[in-house]
């Protein structure tokens, strides 16, 4: 699942594979953008922002990507087998002479100017994993709506741009709060402590193929995927309900003991629902 940890190993690789090097080959395969050609054209760099990818290249232009839930970018070396998906789900094709990436699955994929870059990323919050982060701008923006659930505060990408629904149940479970607490309810000292883990925990992660929250060695999360099992803390069956503000609903997990106070009541949107595949990641 793509969250500011995994969008920054995504930009790194990108960059590493194109930045600096001319295009030999463009193709954007969406219908607005199916005749733009950025062959010849050098690649600046391949910069993170929250979970946006924003790809600048020669000529004042930027290529913005946005993984969401099942996007993905890949990086092959010539003659390699393509092997992100069918073809039919790529998107994007940006290639050099000697490496080649594709985009597979990408549901925001537009070429904008590079000087308009704010209008497609401006209303992020501070970026936990870029140079504008500021933690206590963050808090800040958290706060502004007391009343809000901490775990949709943390979703917003306005009040602070990384967090997914991974790190939201974590981040939960490690405060020992449930995600349905009224943000404004946090106790002083866990609310000053909320943006400082949350940055700890994306910049343990960015170099990891593998998530890991716990420091266990046989369990990288500690409530995240794991509804109905034992919370390695205290045994209770870890639940699962889904949280939103009605626009989408989110997979959140916690474990009733560990993360007492507001939940959902039985029988509500709140029923227990499957484990998620398997939140390892691979190179994309």
């Amino acid at each position: 699942m793509p969250e500011g940890d995994t969008v920054w190993q995504t930009a790194r690789r990108l960059h590493t594979a194109l930045a600096g090097k001319v295009l030999s080959r463009s193709d954007l395969r969406v219908p607005k953008y199916a005749t733009a050609d950025l062959t010849g054209r050098t690649v600046l760099d391949v910069t993170p922002r929250g979970k946006h990818l924003l790809t600048r290249v020669e000529g004042g232009l930027t290529l913005h990507s946005h993984l969401r839930m099942d996007g993905s970018w890949k990086v092959y070396a010539p003659g390699e087998r393509w092997r992100g998906g069918p073809a039919h789900q790529i998107r994007a094709i940006l290639g050099t002479t000697d490496r080649t990436a594709v985009g597979y699955r990408l549901p925001v994929l537009e070429l904008i100017r590079t000087t308009d870059e704010h209008r497609a990323v401006g209303h992020l919050g501070p970026d936990l994993l870029g140079p504008d982060w500021d933690p206590d701008r963050a808090l800040t923006n958290l706060l502004s709506d007391p009343a809000r659930p901490l775990g949709e505060a943390l979703l917003d990408q306005r009040n602070l741009a990384g967090i997914g629904n991974v790190y939201k149940s974590e981040l939960c479970f490690l405060l020992r709060v449930t995600p349905w607490l009224p943000v404004g309810a946090l106790p002083e000292d866990l609310a000053a402590r909320l943006p400082v883990l949350a940055k700890k925990l994306l910049e343990a992660n960015r170099h990891r193929p593998a998530r890991r929250t716990t420091g266990h060695r046989h369990h990288d999360l500690f409530v995240y995927g794991r509804a109905r099992r034992p919370c390695l803390r205290c045994d209770t069956p870890v639940r699962a309900a889904d949280q939103g503000d009605g626009s989408r609903e989110r997979p959140t997990y916690w474990c009733p003991t560990c993360q007492p106070g507001p939940a959902p009541a039985p029988g509500a949107p709140g029923t227990p629902r499957p484990n998620p595949r398997v939140q390892r990641r691979t190179p994309n």
